[in-house]
């Protein structure tokens, strides 16, 4: 956490104050929008999930422990859960149709403006992509740390777990993924018709992910 950050009015004391509210609103909507942006690919999702996010601080306010992290990374905790919760509720949808009943209309200048955070967000969720078939502990220390760019501590608080057992699950997480992309970039050339360049950038993400340094 930096010294201006400490400064400010903590979670805690916005959700006491509308002023503080809207200035630790504004503070962070950038970063949980470029979060949620690396997660989900439609604007109307991305607008919902970022106003949900900052409701639920309504609720989680007193969980905020300043000594264990940023307000970003606490906010990334929360935001995680939103965004898990949205999809195992579109999971249990029978009717793609009931996605998206009830949702505010979007302003034109909203979507354009969304749909821009999207785009350049859209290696970020490349990346998560290559993490698919990771475990889920060790997927979900690997997203905060090498996507989101939180530290090992702030990855650990954001998931409610030891900073020991996070640094256990990265380990294995970037074992599991050099292998893989050695394994695939050893292979990839030999693939008919492909030449090695574009046998080896779709996986590109992947190893740069796996060789990371937290």
């Amino acid at each position: 956490m930096d010294g201006a950050e400490r400064l400010r009015s903590g979670p805690a004391a916005a959700v006491r104050d509308p002023r503080l509210f809207e200035e630790f609103y504004r503070r962070h909507v950038d970063a949980v929008m470029r979060f949620v942006a690396r997660r989900v690919d439609d604007p109307h999702t991305a607008a919902d999930l970022t106003a949900e996010i900052f409701l639920a601080v309504l609720h989680s306010a007193h969980t905020h422990r300043p000594h264990l992290g940023s307000e970003t990374a606490w906010l990334f905790g929360i935001a995680r859960n939103v965004v898990s919760s949205e999809r195992r509720r579109v999971a249990r949808e029978a009717e793609r149709d009931l996605r998206f009943s009830g949702r505010r209309l979007l302003e034109a200048d909203d979507i354009v403006r969304i749909e821009d955070r999207l785009d350049a967000e859209s290696p970020g969720r490349r990346a998560l992509a290559a993490l698919a078939r990771l475990p889920e502990g060790e997927r979900a220390v690997m997203e905060l740390i090498a996507v989101d760019q939180l530290t090992v501590t702030e990855a650990a608080a954001a998931l409610g777990i030891r900073q020991v057992t996070a640094r256990v699950r990265l380990h294995r997480a970037r074992k599991a993924l050099r292998k893989e992309a050695d394994v695939e970039a050893a292979e990839a050339p030999a693939a008919a018709g492909t030449s090695f360049t574009e046998a080896t950038t779709p996986d590109a993400s992947m190893l740069y992910i796996a060789r990371g340094e937290a």
